[in-house]
């Protein structure tokens, strides 16, 4: 795989009280954000806030009544919704400071509704109510990021201190983004499930695929490229923040297959731009798709280097050695990436008996000036040669790093030096 490299306790309610009535439903439909009613005096010589603003979702038009006018009686500005359709149009036009949703609905259902908020809002807190309450239901809400799961029916009393404590913390939510943004660190992932869903898919969407060559300095040719996962979603700025989110998503698998398919097609069209190199997750060796002939990589296998990080655990994946073997006789070859920053000890070359070997950034930074890196990269590389192997060295920066390990005996080099990664195929600097 490629790399660069507020939910609260479920709580039964109490006793009903919500006011029935005979008279139409009144649903407050706006066209634009809504304006609150004047700020009052509270007596105490500061003006109190304005009036948050909710959205009220329930298919059953007199729960949605009495709840919406028992609101209004508390000065809430209230928005009602008796679907969860009309409801995600409101949520894409206007601003709210809380969600105050059912879950049992016909068409997109309270679960539902909660990752299409998370589409749109990351902070605003979504309440959910169930007249059927089940454990299964509760987990789920809060693992999506429910704010507080209630069941019917709901004492107002209930309600509201939920909905006060709510609209706290989603203010402190607002002052945490606007420090965040002052401090330079405006795109967060979201903690809660719908959050990290809604950014994972965008970063899906737009997903791409940079190349950076790996080239021999010596001849000033290039050896191959390394296919490195972009996207253009601000919530999931570098690599490894994509990578987590589809670890906590269970979504590693999707998501190496999209980089792959994406990685493989301009080296198909480009019988002469050499050896591609692809970052696998350990995790990546279980994907049936990944040894199979329809692979998009299949075609070209025997100009494919597949790269297993150092930085992760093989122990996931019991049976390694028949794994990495049918890969080899497909035509693949294998790589240990980021050799000197890992895990110590000779696991990762038993079992993988890698082509080719990466030495780490690290131990390539400033490698000229540091006479402890240069024994150690000297030592490896000798070792390396001993073994049969190639030694890549990564992350060269300057013309001193190239020269030396050049006289260290690395075989190939891959830096900013020579291009940054981009769209197929960047040109070299020599």
């Amino acid at each position: 795989m490629a790399s660069s490299n507020s939910s609260e306790s479920v709580h039964p309610a109490g006793s009903a009280g919500g006011e029935q009535g005979k008279d139409a439903l009144s649903t407050t439909r706006i066209r634009s954000r809504p304006s609150p009613p004047p700020v009052a005096n509270s007596g105490t010589g500061r003006a109190e806030r304005e009036a948050p603003n909710v959205l009220v979702v329930d298919d059953d038009v007199t729960v949605l009544r009495a709840v919406g006018r028992a609101l209004r009686s508390k000065g809430y500005f209230v928005v009602t919704a008796q679907d969860g359709e009309e409801a995600t149009r409101q949520i894409v036009d206007h601003v709210f400071d809380v969600i105050l949703s059912d879950i049992s609905m016909p068409g997109i259902d309270g679960i539902q509704l909660l990752r299409q908020v998370r589409e749109h809002d990351l902070n605003v807190p979504v309440i959910l109510i169930t007249g059927e309450p089940a454990v299964r239901t509760a987990v789920q809400a809060l693992e999506y990021g429910a704010f507080h799961y209630l069941t019917k029916p709901v004492a107002n009393e209930a309600l509201e201190a939920v909905l006060e404590k709510a609209v706290r913390v989603h203010r402190m939510a607002r002052l945490k983004q606007q420090a965040a943004e002052l401090l330079g660190n405006a795109n967060a992932l979201g903690a809660d499930r719908a959050g990290i869903e809604a950014s994972f898919d965008r970063a899906m969407q737009q997903l791409w695929v940079a190349y950076q060559p790996i080239v021999d300095p010596r001849t000033q040719t290039v050896f191959g490229y390394e296919a490195l996962l972009r996207t253009t979603e601000p919530s999931l700025p570098h690599p490894g923040a994509v990578l987590d989110a589809a670890t906590r998503l269970g979504r590693l698998e999707e998501l190496g297959r999209n980089i792959r398919e994406r990685a493989a097609a301009p080296m198909i069209q480009s019988p002469d731009a050499g050896r591609l190199f692809v970052n696998l997750h350990v995790t990546d060796l279980l994907d049936p798709l990944l040894s199979s002939p329809d692979s998009p990589l299949a075609s070209i296998s025997n100009r494919v280097v597949l790269e297993i990080t150092e930085r992760s655990s093989l122990d996931e994946v019991r049976d390694v050695r028949a794994r990495v073997a049918a890969l080899r006789e497909m035509g693949y070859s294998i790589a240990v990436d980021d050799l000197g920053a890992g895990y110590a000890g000779l696991t990762s070359f038993t079992l993988l008996e890698p082509e080719i070997v990466k030495l780490d950034m690290s131990l390539i930074r400033d490698v000229h000036q540091n006479l402890t890196k240069q024994k150690v990269v000297r030592s490896m590389a000798a070792l390396a040669r001993d073994m049969g192997m190639i030694v890549v060295a990564e992350g060269v920066e300057c013309a001193a790093e190239r020269d030396v390990l050049v006289d260290l005996g690395c075989d190939y080099l891959q830096g900013f030096f020579f291009a940054r990664p981009g769209p197929p195929f960047p040109e070299v600097k020599w």
